[in-house]
């Protein structure tokens, strides 16, 4: 249900699970009260009758469970099966015909032809020719065959991503594009040091971690989905949600930034200028030209990284649904900055996660500087968000239960079957059931989460029919999952590939931390509002979530290695000229692809956004794997914010940036093999 999308696996990886080869007028009293049956347009019969729509939205329910599934949802089962490898697409008359096999490719090159679909199912192609190289070795040979044959190449993940980075929707059988997929065969491991690790970059960022963890280390923050590849992560910057909770030190080897900011080390594929022939070149992340690697959007191909890692430190992950958004996102007191003497920071406190004395103030800043670690996911339409914390607990408190996996939300990884009905619903044209949905996931998550009923039993007569007492009883089958301990990796990865398929806008709202609850009050109050005047005109652009984390910035010292700089085309690379901007934070909106609206949502959203951080008291930047430049029918699109806006927030405040970037990416790779159109267009020279 909830999902965080941090990451795009655009850049070393497989295809993922998802790649096709060939209410009454009464709402619950607290996450309630903005929705129910009589404005949805949704009778009984209609609502319990919906699972006959799901048909158009099987790509959007990967992983369907009901009462009868506890066994398929049960902790360390494997995930909903995959779509059988290798499409097998019928032929359309008049379609354009495929090309040939791409002649004279480096022998022993193992060739097939693959339809290339993104996570949420808006970027698909023809079938297009995809290969699986076996070494490093392979890929310079690769690079100057696509040179010379006037072919690209596109590194390819799990495709758990939005932006048109790697490939273009509906690019036809004929392009002369080679999918490259690292996944198969490039996916080693190793130790490199006490505290580093060598990974190629087709691995998982779950194996990355699980490997980390065999040796006693962690990361402080990455990308909840751990089916993503560690190329694909860094392509685009991937992060997690941390900053030091207040009286917390940084420890050796740990960082508050994307994951591209602990890289020591990288393999790159790259024009040998004395050769005039690509090579393998490995770069120290002391040598200037590093920087513009460790974020590259698919403009260049990383081999093999190795990467910077402390100590593991066990984490405590709270959940609560109680606090009302109005408060949670409240605008702050005037000139009230967070006390830099405080002993409180980093405990975790109390079983709902309040201070130990007490329950203490509860904003989202205020927890932020509790735990150091939180996310906020509020459901559209309602009223109360679910929000987690994590705090660093060397010890298991009494309260929490030890977990030793990663993936403790099943109700969440694995759609519950009433859910699925009303998706297929809503997808199939009900999109005013917005409000209801919102509902039925915001008590799911309470009722799994916390065992807490009251709301069930208060809500209307469409959800009750939904949430039935064998559907609860599933839900509370596998115990209460509100207040979780264990090692790092196993609170930091919560999201399947199996959870509900959305898309998402993105981007990172850089401050000071002591504006973070300014910064969010701002937007809270004005995605609210603008939802409701899209409502009063019986408009309904969202019916996901919006996500709120939060993290510090690229800090290059957090690698240990002399000389190092933040990643260039980082959303997270700090400003020279505004010292003081040391946080971040990151909203994204999700919703059913297609929903009638959303581009233009989103647009007057971000439109809004660019206004409201204008680079006075906090700057705008774009989250790259998301969605953004935002026309009115949609992303990706909109000329300003492609050609100045965006470039511009990267080039603001001196220094090197952009165009350092851009210029560095030309001219390692000069013919453009590592590209596409989009990226063309994109990465250009001031």
């Amino acid at each position: 249900m909830a999902t965080e999308h941090g990451a795009q696996d655009a850049a070393g990886g497989r295809g993922s699970d998802e790649g096709s080869d060939e209410g009454s007028g009464r709402g619950s009293s607290r996450g309630g009260g903005r929705g129910g049956d009589r404005e949805s347009g949704l009778t009984r019969r209609r609502l319990l009758g919906a699972s006959a729509a799901l048909g158009g939205a099987a790509w959007l329910l990967r992983g369907t469970i009901g009462p009868d599934d506890a066994e398929a949802a049960a902790p360390g089962n494997p995930v909903a099966p995959a779509l059988p490898a290798g499409p097998v697409v019928p032929a359309v008359p008049g379609a354009v015909p495929p090309l040939p096999a791409p002649p004279a490719l480096p022998a022993g090159t193992e060739l097939y032809r693959r339809v290339f679909q993104n996570w949420s199912g808006e970027i698909r192609t023809d079938r297009l020719w995809t290969c699986a190289p076996r070494t490093p070795e392979e890929l310079p040979a690769l690079a100057d065959w696509a040179h010379a044959n006037g072919w690209r190449l596109r590194a390819c993940g799990y495709r758990h991503t939005w932006a048109p980075l790697n490939v273009a929707d509906g690019t036809p059988e004929n392009s002369r594009v080679l999918i490259v997929d690292t996944s198969r065969h490039l996916t080693a491991l190793t130790a490199d040091s006490p505290t580093t690790v060598r990974a190629q970059t087709g691995a998982t960022m779950e194996a990355l971690l699980a490997h980390l963890a065999d040796r006693g280390l962690g990361l402080t923050a990455c990308p909840a989905p751990g089916e993503i590849t560690v190329g694909g992560a860094l392509a685009i910057g991937g992060h997690g949600t941390a900053v030091p909770a207040v009286g917390e030190t940084r420890p050796d080897g740990h960082g508050y930034g994307s994951v591209s900011n602990q890289v020591v080390r990288l393999t790159a594929v790259v024009l040998d200028p004395a050769t005039g022939r690509y090579t393998l070149r490995t770069f120290e992340r002391g040598e200037a030209d590093s920087a513009a690697f460790l974020v590259h959007l698919g403009r260049a191909f990383l081999t093999e990284v190795v990467l910077r890692a402390g100590a593991d430190r066990p984490l405590r992950c709270v959940s609560r649904l109680d606090i009302p958004a109005s408060e949670l996102f409240a605008r702050p007191e005037p000139d009230r900055d967070p006390d830099p003497d405080s002993e409180s920071g980093g405990g975790g406190g109390g079983l709902l996660g309040g201070s130990p004395g007490g329950e203490g103030p509860r904003t989202f800043a205020d927890f932020v500087d509790r735990d150091g670690r939180a996310e906020a996911i509020w459901f559209a339409y309602t009223d109360f968000p679910w929000l987690k914390t994590w705090s660093v607990s060397p010890a298991k408190p009494f309260a929490s239960r030890a977990v030793d996996q990663p993936y403790n939300y099943p109700f969440s990884d694995r759609v519950p079957e009433p859910v699925a009905r009303l998706v297929g619903q809503v997808v199939g044209g009900a999109w005013a059931s917005a409000p209801l949905f919102g509902q039925l996931q915001y008590l799911i998550a309470k009722v799994a989460l916390t065992g807490d009923l009251a709301d069930v039993l208060l809500s209307g007569t469409a959800l009750r029919d939904l949430l039935t007492g064998e559907l609860i009883t599933h839900l509370l089958a596998g115990g209460l999952r509100s207040d979780l301990w264990g090692p790092s990796r196993d609170l930091l990865h919560y999201v399947r590939p199996t959870t509900l398929r959305v898309t998402a806008n993105g981007y990172a709202v850089l401050t000071r931390r002591a504006d973070l609850q300014w910064a969010v009050a701002e937007f809270a109050a004005h995605y609210r509002t603008l939802l409701d005047e899209y409502r009063a005109r019986g408009e309904y652009p969202v019916n996901g979530a919006v996500e709120i984390r939060v993290t510090g910035l690229d800090d290059p010292t957090s690698c240990e290695v002399p000389g190092a700089r933040p990643p260039l085309l980082s959303a997270l690379r700090p400003r020279a000229d505004r010292p003081e901007w040391d946080t971040a934070l990151w909203l994204d909106v999700l919703a059913f692809p297609g929903t009638p609206g959303l581009e233009r949502f989103a647009r007057d959203l971000e439109q809004w956004l660019l206004r409201t951080f204008d680079g006075t008291r906090a700057g705008l930047r774009v989250e790259w794997s998301k969605g953004w430049a935002y026309t009115a029918d949609a992303a990706w699109s909109d000329p300003d914010l492609l050609d100045r806006v965006i470039p511009g927030s990267l080039r603001a405040g001196g220094g090197p940036g952009w165009d350092e970037a851009v210029a560095v990416l030309d001219r390692h790779d000069p013919h453009r093999v590592f590209g596409n159109p989009f990226l063309d267009r994109l990465l250009k020279h001031g």
